[in-house]
């Protein structure tokens, strides 16, 4: 096989691999549109996030967070995620930006973090990936409604303490869900990214 081919080869397995984790965050996505915990649903798709960024690099996963985003979008415009679907009615734009930068910072995130973890550590990298993920979406999608959408929020904490019943109450439990299942995920991640590896 020349080096051409084997260039050749390795876009095509790279665009294989990133249409097929595409495939699945849509799907969990959409699943996870059905499991709430008070306004907002839960994120899947995380994990799938996590092993693209970390099987094909930082960039794949700042793209894999922009296909989650935009089904997270759908689901706002659509109102298929009820809360959502409140911060897209109050300021579309805005809801937009948040919406995209938590998903691709999230991505990007995990694949810088891996590959600065992995060489010393493939469990390591994962677990730090798969916990620093589901952080910063939260933690960006926290701070996008304390700054621009102060009033949809004080109109869901009834206009007490905002802060802890967004970290309480709003969000707290979908943020404490999501971490777990990519915390008790993680090895099956290692397991993947061994095998993708030794392929």
């Amino acid at each position: 096989m020349t080096k051409q081919q084997s260039l050749t080869m390795g876009k095509t397995q790279r665009m294989v691999g990133l249409a097929i984790f595409t495939a699945i965050i849509i799907v969990l996505q959409l699943v996870s549109t059905f499991i709430k915990f008070g306004p907002f649903s839960i994120t899947l798709a995380m994990i799938p996030i996590v092993v693209g960024a970390a099987v094909y690099g930082a960039g794949a996963g700042a793209y894999l967070g922009g296909v989650f985003s935009v089904v997270v979008l759908i689901c706002c415009v659509t109102g298929a995620d009820p809360g959502g679907a409140v911060v897209w009615n109050a300021n579309p734009f805005l809801c937009i930006v948040v919406c995209m930068v938590k998903g691709m910072a999230a991505g990007l995130a995990a694949g810088l973090v891996y590959r600065l973890i992995a060489p010393k550590s493939v469990l390591g990298g994962t677990v730090v990936a798969a916990v620093l993920s589901p952080i910063v979406n939260t933690g960006i999608f926290y701070l996008g409604l304390a700054l621009f959408f102060r009033p949809v929020l004080l109109s869901w904490t009834g206009e007490t303490d905002v802060l802890y019943n967004i970290i309480v109450g709003l969000l707290g439990v979908n943020f404490l869900v999501e971490l777990g299942v990519n915390v008790v995920l993680s090895p099956i991640v290692v397991r993947i990214l061994k095998a993708v590896k030794a392929a």
